[in-house]
């Protein structure tokens, strides 16, 4: 599949916005990245989540650089077929990512139903 750089930066922001606002405005000092390839060690890494979950934060959590959430754009184009299925993938990858922010491990994660 193939797809501009501005076209997937619109499905990771069309994402993000579909995050309840509610829960939205639970976030704090995090950032998402666009990554065109993930670490060369994990080549079908899809997301990664850098940081500090919110659930680990104290009083000593101040002046932290922002957590940082990656989707990787290349192993998410080569997994999909068509622009419906990426739109999902990406979709699922951002909510994965950001749940680790939150403090949900993978093992919930999956219990939900979220890969």
């Amino acid at each position: 599949m193939d797809l501009d750089d501005d076209a997937f930066e619109e499905l990771v922001a069309d994402a993000l916005d579909r995050i309840p606002g509610p829960l939205a405005g639970l976030m704090d000092n995090v950032v998402v990245l666009i990554e065109e390839e993930p670490p060369e060690d994990e080549p079908d890494l899809l997301g990664l989540y850098v940081g500090t979950p919110l659930t680990e934060r104290d009083s000593g959590y101040t002046f932290q650089a922002p957590d940082q959430v990656f989707i990787y754009r290349g192993p998410l184009l080569r997994m999909c077929e068509d622009a419906e299925e990426l739109a999902e993938e990406v979709e699922i990858t951002v909510v994965h990512e950001l749940a680790h922010h939150f403090g949900i491990d993978d093992e919930q994660l999956h219990a939900w139903g979220w890969g």
